[in-house]
């Protein structure tokens, strides 16, 4: 009897240590830099909250964000120490204000700082990966962002610093993925053997 209740006890402390973790959608071409240039922009008036999903780097960071080109001033979930559905509130926004996320290096202030916007950084290269992620018992749905924290874009696998951010979208203008890309070509190709065999029923 005293195993049974020792079993029941150690599933209860478990999942309530332990929420349904599903990660947001890993990056597919780790060690090729992502060609995408993204651009996002507050889905609707409100606030733009940051949830800390995980980190694997050495360097100590924290997540701010620019709205309009200026910095909030407000910068937080160090990944040394934040926990898996961390929330950090950045404040008010207006519908289709344009957001750019800064990744800070706290114990070696010399590398990057890091921009979701790779104008904005001083190597040029793309820092982060984006995908919409659906949300789970932790964390709500909204844009996940991988970011690589060294210089010249790391490794590029981006999970060094994993945040997902909430009434975020992306701008129609973005690069699509090389998946709607491939999409989006197999839709031509199909559109013109289409053609060709009209043309040919014609004749």
């Amino acid at each position: 009897m005293k195993t049974f209740y020792a079993s029941i006890t150690a599933a209860i402390a478990f999942a309530f240590a332990a929420p349904a973790q599903a990660v947001p959608t890993p990056y597919a071409y780790p060690g090729i830099e992502s060609s995408v240039q993204y651009d996002f922009f507050a889905a609707a008036t409100g606030e733009v909250l940051a949830y800390f999903v995980g980190s694997d780097a050495d360097y100590t960071t924290r997540i701010a964000l620019l709205v309009n080109g200026v910095d909030t001033g407000i910068h937080g979930l160090d990944n040394q120490t934040s926990v898996y559905g961390q929330m950090l509130n950045f404040g008010s926004v207006n519908a289709n204000d344009r957001l750019v996320f800064k990744l800070i290096n706290v114990n070696s202030p010399t590398v990057g700082p890091f921009y979701s916007d790779k104008t904005l950084n001083a190597d040029g290269r793309n820092h982060i990966y984006a995908a919409q992620y659906g949300g789970d018992s932790a964390i709500p749905a909204g844009f996940a962002v991988g970011f690589e924290d060294l210089p010249n874009g790391g490794d590029f696998d981006y999970n060094d610093e994993n945040f997902v951010f909430v009434n975020v979208a992306r701008a129609p203008s973005d690069v699509p993925e090389p998946a709607s890309i491939a999409l989006l070509l197999a839709g031509a190709a199909g559109f013109g053997v289409s053609r060709r065999a009209k043309r040919a029923g014609t004749k």
